[in-house]
């Protein structure tokens, strides 16, 4: 079953034991977690959003991604700044789809 759901304001395709990677969630590693902001199951496509159908994910993980150096430079200033980030996330994996 495919599915199109919205997670953290983003969209994403899943199917049933997918791992995708969403913006970082307040939940516990071992957590269910049920989405109902199903935009499309199979071939029904919501406005905006389907009723009765929900996508249960587990989580993973909780982690950080690799770290990007960014610049910020003036050059007519002479000034340069340098600082790092890294992104936190949720690894899910999709237990089911239900609708």
């Amino acid at each position: 079953m495919l599915a199109i759901v919205l997670i953290g304001g983003k969209q994403y395709s899943v199917d049933i034991n997918h791992e995708i990677y969403v913006e970082k969630l307040p939940n516990k590693v071992g957590d269910v977690v049920q989405f109902t902001q199903v935009l499309m199951v199979n071939d029904k496509i919501g406005n905006p959003y389907l009723k009765d159908a929900v996508v249960e994910c587990e989580v993973i993980k909780q982690g950080k991604q690799r770290k990007i150096d960014v610049i910020h430079h003036i050059s007519q200033k002479h000034h340069t700044r340098k600082y790092g980030h890294r992104q936190p996330y949720t690894k899910l994996k999709v237990k089911a789809i239900k609708g």
